[in-house]
């Protein structure tokens, strides 16, 4: 089995549907340690020693958050700039990571389509998130496509309860080494895995 540490940044968590919806489906599955940035470090000063260690004892890696700006809140890339040292996660001698995977699992209020050469966005979410596929790279990690919740702003609450189930499988496959290389390199997002969305027994 492989553990799951979430990194959950949310500056304005009360004011989310998806998120909070996605939470309530994740917080209680088996090998999933659930950790939200800006509950423990409201002040931005994070405790790198503490973030290394959770980071040693998981297997995959995910960044939870709102696509703020094509990208992240502000606290994910503080965390990236303290706990990533050189050393320590990348560089000639800085290996502790290696051979981990990580991705992104994100919310955007523009649909899938609007993320793309043709779209309004004129990339898709895949290049807007490069910087994060390079740092894994660097660390000498391995970088997953996104599960992406798009379109959020229309959506019913029944499409993000279903959003939510999709997120639960895919976690609950991953715990359980139920995805392979081959299935996840062939989709553009995670969700693709996952076209029928129903709960998962814990």
């Amino acid at each position: 089995m492989a553990r799951v540490l979430i990194l959950f940044a949310h500056p304005a968590l009360e004011r989310s549907r998806v998120h909070s919806i996605l939470l309530k489906q994740i917080r209680n599955i088996p090998g999933v340690t659930f950790h939200d940035l800006y509950q423990v470090y409201p002040d931005f000063d994070i405790d790198v020693k503490k973030e290394q260690a959770l980071l040693l004892e998981h297997d995959i890696i995910i960044f939870q958050h709102p696509f703020y700006w094509y990208s992240s809140p502000a606290l994910i890339k503080q965390w990236q700039d303290l706990v990533l040292e050189h050393h320590w996660a990348y560089g000639h001698d800085g290996r502790m990571l290696e051979g981990k995977w990580i991705f992104n699992a994100i919310s955007s209020g523009a649909k899938r389509d609007a993320y793309s050469n043709q779209g309004r966005n004129r990339f898709s979410v895949s290049q807007l998130l490069a910087p994060f596929d390079q740092t894994a790279y660097l660390c000498k990690m391995t970088y997953l496509p996104p599960f992406v919740v798009d379109g959020s702003f229309k959506l019913t609450r029944a499409d993000m309860e279903s959003k939510a189930l999709q997120y639960q499988q895919l976690l609950h496959a991953l715990v359980n080494d139920k995805i392979s290389k081959e299935e996840w390199s062939g989709v553009e997002y995670l969700n693709d895995l996952f076209p029928v969305a129903k709960p998962v027994e814990l």
